[in-house]
């Protein structure tokens, strides 16, 4: 496939997989629009002259400066998750298409908290998020309410910050651990059999998983104690027996966000569309539950960068198809995101099910042959819908190599019966709240 995708990679991804090869890719072209969308911004902000361009061009230009003095730890800034977020909208606000002023000071925020990992001495103000002065990747600092904002002085690799008339909060050497009047982005780490991993718990900044309900308060230590041990339980499994989303894991999330547990009490987990490399769920219940969540939501963003590369499927049109895992019908776009995401479901449960005996394997043979039989139904809806560009054709065709293939894997045979009955329930009862189906009926 000619285009900004290589074919092997193309082809590797659309199986389920590609490996610390095609997050690389994704991830190089996830942080190039990180910085298109940060000229954009800045450009944008200029040439409607906002009142503010003197103070984004200062930002940009200390930003640029901070790049050019150590590019490895500013890289490691810009690619930071809230930053696609907050470019886009900003952008979007600049343009008069989302209500209220653009947050344009994030921008100096963003270049303190560059200018911080880069060792680079400057001063500038940055703005306030009620009480706190964020600085982007890193953490906030408690300076108190205020209408001017806070000012970040750096120096010698460490940074003050004050508000006017306000007590001075530094920000710690190694800015991810608390200290007095510093919240900090708390890191968590898990190794196992020398494979490591090292991500962030991001429950504080704006923009870090727009679209979900985020607890309205920080984690206590201990709260964030269970998430670490959780983390360490998640990754001795997907180490052990699924090394290919273990490498996948490590190469592309880089924030986990806690969201609100449903009313129901379900698990639940999420990714954001313009958040590359977060993911968003609820407290951890343990290491299995846990290692499905990233098998599952490293699909979705997989699928999400890489749409930002390759049309798979044609402009919406309105039509709708049913989802075996949704209660409500879905567009062509939302059904492909399903189906990929719950190969990567299909394929945990088809591997954890022979490390594992008794209740707990029978258990997960009938979810493999639930969720490998429904992904395969969704798949071949999708592929009759008309829906899909040339390039979705190939993609969902290798998509389907993979399902033919664990469907002809054995499963005891009240596994099968299971998979079968749940089915049946799940589409009986979308029938009963949305009708009979317009397309893509199944057998």
């Amino acid at each position: 496939m000619p285009g900004p995708v290589p074919d092997p990679l193309f082809d590797a991804l659309a199986r389920g997989g590609g490996g610390h090869e095609a997050i690389a890719h994704l991830r190089a072209a996830q942080y190039g629009k990180h910085l298109l969308l940060l000229r954009r911004v800045v450009d944008a902000t200029l040439e409607g002259r906002h009142p503010e361009a003197a103070r984004v061009r200062e930002a940009y230009e200390l930003l640029a400066r901070a790049q050019e003095h150590a590019p490895e730890p500013v890289t490691g800034v810009l690619r930071h998750p809230t930053v696609g977020v907050w470019a886009r909208r900003t952008l979007l606000s600049l343009g008069g298409h989302l209500p209220g002023p653009p947050r344009l000071g994030t921008l100096s925020a963003l270049a303190a908290a560059a200018a911080l990992r880069a060792r680079i001495d400057a001063r500038l103000r940055v703005p306030l998020d009620g009480p706190t002065a964020p600085l982007p990747s890193l953490g906030r600092a408690l300076v108190g309410e205020g209408t001017r904002g806070a000012w970040c002085e750096i120096g010698g690799g460490r940074a003050l910050l004050r508000r006017p008339g306000g007590p001075g909060v530094e920000v710690p050497e190694d800015p991810h651990e608390d200290a007095p009047g510093w919240q900090a982005l708390r890191r968590l780490e898990a190794c196992h059999r020398g494979r490591r991993v090292e991500l962030y718990l991001d429950d504080q900044d704006p923009d870090r998983l727009p679209g979900t309900d985020l607890p309205a308060r920080r984690l206590s230590p201990g709260e964030t104690v269970t998430w670490r041990r959780a983390l360490e339980g998640a990754w001795e499994l997907l180490v052990e027996y699924h090394e290919e989303v273990a490498e996948e894991v490590a190469a592309l999330v880089l924030t986990l966000t806690p969201i609100t547990t449903p009313g129901n009490g379900t698990h639940t987990s999420a990714t954001a569309q313009h958040a590359f490399g977060n993911l968003g769920l609820s407290t951890p219940t343990g290491p299995v539950p846990f290692a499905l969540t990233f098998a599952h939501e490293v699909q979705h963003a997989k699928l999400t960068a890489l749409l930002d590369l390759v049309d798979l499927t044609l402009p919406e049109d309105g039509a709708r198809f049913y989802a075996p895992w949704r209660p409500d019908p879905r567009p062509a776009a939302g059904l492909l995101q399903g189906v990929y995401a719950h190969l990567g479901v299909a394929g945990f449960w088809g591997r954890h099910r022979h490390t594992v005996r008794g209740e707990e394997a029978r258990r997960a043979h009938a979810d493999f042959a639930h969720w490998r039989r429904s992904t395969s139904d969704a798949a071949r809806v999708l592929a009759g819908s008309g829906r899909l560009t040339a390039e979705g054709e190939r993609f969902l065709a290798r998509t389907g190599l993979t399902l033919r293939e664990w469907l002809e894997e054995p499963v005891p045979v009240e596994a099968e019966r299971a998979a079968r009955e749940t089915a049946r329930r799940h589409l009986d009862r979308w029938r009963a709240r949305n009708g009979a189906l317009r397309q893509g009926a199944l057998r």
